[in-house]
C-alpha cells in the first residue's frame, strides 16, 4: 500500500505539470472521484491488517492532502495564465471619453460668486463667511446703525425674535473681523442675505459680497482705484464707470457707483433702460464711529468698504433679466448658460 501511494503521487504529479483546464477537470475526477484512485485505496483499508492500519490511513491522508494542493495551485496558475491572455487581447481604451455624457455648468450665482472672489484674493483681500441667523447688534448697531434709526425702513427684515434675524447684509461679518483683527487688513465676505422684497430685480433671498480695508491713510482715492480695477477686470477693460454721492450710516462719505450696461456698452437697451448706465453697487470711507465700536483706533487707522449684490451681477455678466431665474431651478435655464441647444 505505501509504494502504491508513492507511485500514485508522482503520477499524479507529473500529469498535472502539462495538464490544460479541462485534463485538469478530468484527472481530478480520476484521482478524487466516487471510483478515484484516492477513494479505492481508501476503500482498502478494510484489507489492511488491524496493526498497520493507523499508519497507512495516515499515508493516505498526507497523499490526499498534497494532492489537493498541488491542484489547487495548478487551477490557480491556469487561471493567471488565461486572465493574462485575456488582457493582453482585449484592451480598453480608457483615453477615449464615454458616449452620451452631458457636461454641466456653474449656476450663474457660483460663477459670479468665484469670479468677484478669485479678482480679490489677486488684489490681496482675505475670504470670510460669518452666520446667517445674525444678531441685531451685528447686523445694524455696529453699523451705526442704532434701533429706530430711519435707514433701518430701508430694508424689510425678517426678524425672528426682538435681536435674532435673518440677516439682512454681509456687513455683519465685517463687524464681526474688525472685532478680532488686527489692522492693517483686506476682507470680503460673500453670502446669502435676506430681506422681505421680491419682484423682478430683487428677491427673499440673495447674494453680497462685501468688502473692508483697513490701514493708515486710507483715502477715497484707493477706494475708486480698488473698484475701478474690480469693474473692468469682471465686464472688460472698456467698461466705464461713474461715481455719485449718496449716504449710507457705515460709510462717510458714501458713494454709489455706475457702470456702462454690459448688454449694450452704454448706447442704450432694455436691460439699462436705455439709459447705456447700471448701479451696481454702494460704497464709502468707513464711518470713525463704526470703526471705535470695533475697538480700532479711527485717529491712526481709515478704511473703505464696498458692497453689491452677486445675483445682479451676474445677471448683468450673463444679460439675464429677472432675478426669479436664478432660484426656479429650470433645467431650460441651466443649459443656456452653458450655451446647450434646448
Amino acid at each position: 500500500m505505501k509504494e502504491q501511494l508513492i507511485k500514485l503521487e508522482q503520477e499524479v504529479l507529473q500529469e498535472l505539470e502539462k495538464a490544460s483546464r479541462k485534463e485538469l477537470n478530468e484527472l481530478r475526477v480520476k484521482v478524487f472521484g466516487k471510483n478515484g484512485l484516492i477513494t479505492n485505496l481508501s476503500k482498502g483499508m478494510r484489507d489492511v491488517p488491524s496493526e498497520n492500519r493507523k499508519e497507512i490511513g495516515q499515508l493516505i491522508n498526507q497523499t490526499r492532502s498534497l494532492l489537493e494542493e498541488a491542484f489547487a495551485k495548478k487551477e490557480q496558475e491556469i487561471e493567471n495564465a488565461e486572465l493574462e491572455k485575456s488582457l493582453e487581447s482585449e484592451k480598453i481604451d480608457i483615453t477615449e471619453p464615454s458616449k452620451d455624457i452631458k457636461i454641466g455648468a456653474l449656476h450663474p450665482t457660483s460663477d459670479i460668486i468665484d469670479k468677484l472672489t478669485d479678482i480679490c484674493v489677486d488684489m490681496g483681500f482675505s475670504v470670510v463667511e460669518g452666520p446667517e441667523i445674525e444678531t441685531d447688534y451685528y447686523n445694524f448697531e455696529a453699523m451705526n446703525i442704532p434701533k429706530n434709526h430711519p435707514s433701518r425702513d430701508m430694508q424689510d427684515t425678517f426678524f425672528i425674535t426682538d435681536e435674532i434675524l435673518l440677516r439682512s447684509q454681509t456687513s455683519a461679518v465685517q463687524a464681526r473681523e474688525m472685532e478680532v483683527r488686527k489692522p492693517p487688513f483686506k476682507i470680503v465676505c460673500p453670502g446669502k442675505t435676506y430681506r422681505n422684497d421680491s419682484d423682478a430685480t430683487h428677491s427673499p433671498v440673495f447674494h453680497q459680497l462685501e468688502g473692508l480695508v483697513v490701514d493708515e491713510n486710507i483715502s477715497m482715492a484707493d477706494l475708486k482705484a480698488m473698484l475701478s480695477t474690480l469693474m473692468k477686470r469682471l465686464y472688460g477693460e472698456d467698461t466705464y464707470i461713474r461715481f455719485r454721492p449718496s449716504f449710507f450710516p457705515f460709510t462717510e462719505p458714501s458713494i454709489e457707483v455706475d457702470l456702462s450696461c454690459p448688454t449694450c456698452h452704454g448706447k442704450g437697451c432694455n436691460i439699462c433702460k436705455g439709459t447705456g448706465m447700471l448701479e451696481l453697487l454702494g460704497a464709502g470711507v468707513v464711518n470713525p464711529k463704526v470703526l471705535e465700536m470695533s475697538g480700532i483706533d479711527s485717529k491712526k487707522y481709515r478704511g473703505f468698504a464696498f458692497g453689491f449684490g452677486l445675483d445682479r451681477a451676474g445677471m448683468l455678466l450673463n444679460g439675464i433679466s429677472n432675478i426669479r431665474s436664478l432660484f426656479k431651478n429650470d433645467i431650460r435655464f441651466l443649459q443656456q448658460m452653458k450655451g446647450e441647444k434646448k
